[in-house]
């Protein structure tokens, strides 16, 4: 029986954070529980932007150096090694986004690609990412979701889209490193599940290396996963299923309201963690046929997985079950899970400071609608910093980030 709470151990937690970093996690953290200071700083840095004002260095300073692991590939290497060195894995995640151009979606496909050869044989990097919005128009996705007729140039469109995917597949199974394809809005979604089974279906045949992802905010999902299952035995597959709860729900809920059809969007929170939590003990009761990586910051389905691993006898490191945070949030349930031997990796976003600031926005933005995350980051971070006998003023935290 899982009766120890270790997700309060905020040692283990914050180890790696020296005093400055825990103060700048605290401020930042501080901001972020105000929506009226996010939605003001958001406009703010945008307009900014826009201007072409320097703000880039203030940036980097804050809010991209506590959610990202530096510029490139190699500057995500030294945090990445130093996570490593306490038994917690990463995801590199190049996150730009909002790209229009095949010309884009082609440099994009190949920085997938390339950093798939980057982590080959790096043990401390097992996952690659791709978002499939990123590599071709989200309007084709959407066409081909609503099963539309395609013009000749669209057809063409998305059979190279269709080629992309396939690239990206074929470079991770031939370098034995597991890739994850993010979902997005629910009327492009069909189409992405639909390629990625066919993905599954052509490089899962001995062990999970591509994993589809489930937005679990969607009511219709355990479902979807219990077909998936079901053709998975039929066709001889092994499913890759990454479970998480959604990040588009407002928008979701808005575009439902506005052209007048049903919510794919669960009724509230409880209904949307029932549906995760199923989700989960589905997988982990068919963890022969399903490979599950588990991305979620919520405490009470970490300790529901432990639980069932537990009782169904699944070892802590099973390479079939992994645990997965954003880089820079949550550390107590990271680390803490490292700590006790269970498999987790960080997902760490890289790239351009300015071309990552729509990515840095989003999780301002996810973080304040979290109800109580925000709550419970603070509280760790006021504790350990307490446990260390600390104390910040207004004025020391304002210089700790002008240094």
């Amino acid at each position: 029986m899982i009766t120890k709470k270790i997700f309060n151990d905020t040692e283990t937690a914050f180890r790696l954070k020296s005093d400055s970093e825990l103060n700048r996690a605290i401020f930042l953290f501080e901001m972020i529980d105000r929506p009226l200071l996010v939605k003001a700083g958001t406009a703010a840095t945008k307009a900014a932007l826009t201007l072409h004002l320097p703000v880039e260095s203030l940036i980097k300073k804050t809010i991209f150096n506590q959610f990202c692991g530096g510029v490139t590939e190699k500057d995500c290497m030294p945090v990445i090694q130093k996570m490593y060195s306490k038994h917690l894995h990463s995801i590199l995640d190049y996150s730009v986004e909002g790209k229009e151009k095949e010309s884009e979606f082609e440099k994009a496909i190949e920085r997938k690609t390339n950093i798939v050869h980057f982590i080959e044989d790096k043990e401390a990097i097992p996952f690659a990412v791709f978002k499939p919005t990123a590599i071709g128009r989200f309007e084709i996705w959407q066409k081909v979701s609503a099963n539309a007729n395609l013009s000749l140039e669209e057809e063409e469109e998305w059979q190279r889209i269709k080629n992309r995917v396939n690239k990206i597949c074929d470079a991770a199974y031939n370098a034995n490193v597991r890739l994850l394809a993010d979902a997005e809005e629910s009327w492009m979604q069909d189409a992405a599940d639909v390629l990625m089974e066919e993905m599954m279906f052509k490089y899962n045949r001995e062990r999970a290396i591509i994993y589809n992802t489930l937005q679990c905010y969607r009511w219709d999902r355990l479902q979807y996963l219990k077909d998936l299952h079901s053709r998975a035995i039929d066709q001889g597959f092994i499913v890759g299923a990454k479970i998480v709860r959604g990040a588009y729900l407002e928008k979701e809920n808005e575009r439902a309201a506005k052209m007048g059809y049903l919510s794919p969007i669960c009724e509230n929170k409880e209904a949307t963690d029932v549906n995760f939590n199923g989700a989960l003990t589905y997988c982990l009761a068919h963890i022969d046929e399903i490979s599950v990586f588990i991305g979620t910051h919520n405490e009470v389905s970490n300790y529901l997985a432990l639980q069932v691993m537990e009782d169904k006898g699944i070892a802590k490191d099973d390479d079939r079950v992994w645990f997965s945070q954003l880089f820079g949030m949550s550390e107590h349930i990271s680390y803490n899970l490292a700590e006790e031997g269970y498999n987790v990796a960080k997902l760490v976003p890289f790239g351009p400071v300015r071309e990552v600031v729509p990515y840095l926005i989003r999780r301002a933005e996810e973080n304040t609608s979290v109800k109580g995350q925000t709550g419970r980051e603070l509280a760790l971070l006021y504790e350990e910093r307490k446990r260390r006998g600390g104390e910040i003023t207004k004025s020391n935290r304002e210089s700790e980030l002008a240094s």
